[in-house]
């Protein structure tokens, strides 16, 4: 399989990688129809869990190898990581405050004034932490293509997106799952629920594109996706999984622990 994505463009890899990670949150969404609720301190696990990928995707996948590519340049590597790491940061922030939206358990929505349905504004909260996920994946498999050995910097992509992909099959459950709670039929509740991860092709393809042709952004890109991921965990996914469980218990505390460590072991098994 490895010489296949070898052989195949930037922009196919990434579509590869994120075409995974989609059908992951696909199939994580398909759990509505087995299941009418999550318990408290599951959910609180699955998102815990989905934080600590993201921490270590975040440091073993971009920063780590931003650091790198920047120091080859001959570049200031901590003021290109910084600069990257901030914009990506000021980015997911930007786009909270103007992509109209509302979080499970909310009543008010926030960005700029709308009038979609509650519905679609809780999908639109799940697919905008989908962006950098999406960016992520594709903008390893694009630095996999100015990479001096391509098939370690394939598999070291792989990783990111095999990590991300099964974060997202509980995420997908805790999409669908709340969704058909709040009113929804149950094929509806999985369709939005998938619906939520199709953005990541999309921002997988664009990373991927943007890093092979531009060579010279590449170490800002990868700590932007960083900045970006960051932002969702600290803003959304971490305070949502302490609310989330039962009080006086840590489901969400050793969920992130789990996430971090497997995500760390992907990285340095397959980077």
């Amino acid at each position: 399989m490895i010489d296949w994505l070898v052989s195949l463009q930037p922009w196919q890899q990434a579509l590869v990688g994120t075409g995974f990670t989609y059908f992951m949150t696909a199939l994580g969404a398909g759990l509505v129809f087995f299941f009418k609720s999550i318990n408290r301190n599951v959910l609180s696990s699955m998102l815990g869990f989905a934080s600590g990928v993201m921490i270590a995707a975040s440091f073993w996948s971009l920063l780590d190898p931003a650091i790198e590519r920047a120091t080859e340049r001959g570049d200031i590597p901590w003021l290109v990581v910084s600069i990257g790491f901030a914009f990506g940061g000021l980015f997911l922030f930007a786009a909270d405050k103007i992509l109209p939206h509302i979080h499970f358990g909310q009543k008010e929505a926030e960005g700029i004034p709308s009038h979609f349905k509650r519905t679609i504004l809780l999908v639109f909260s799940i697919t905008l932490h989908n962006i950098p996920e999406g960016l992520a994946v594709g903008v390893a498999f694009g630095a996999a293509a100015n990479a001096d050995n391509p098939r370690v910097a394939i598999l070291a992509a792989l990783s990111v997106a095999i990590g991300i992909g099964i974060q997202n099959f509980p995420e997908g459950a805790a999409v669908s799952i709340p969704l058909q709670q709040e009113g929804l039929s149950r094929r509806r509740a999985f369709f939005h629920g998938q619906a939520s991860g199709i953005v990541e092709p999309i921002a997988g393809v664009i990373g991927a594109v943007l890093v092979a042709s531009m060579e010279a952004i590449l170490p800002y890109a990868l700590a932007f996706a960083a900045g970006a991921m960051i932002y969702v965990v600290v803003e959304e996914l971490i305070p949502e999984a302490q609310q989330s469980s039962t009080e006086g218990t840590h489901y969400g505390v050793f969920g992130t622990m789990l996430g971090f460590v497997m995500m760390m072991i992907l990285d340095v098994a397959l980077g």
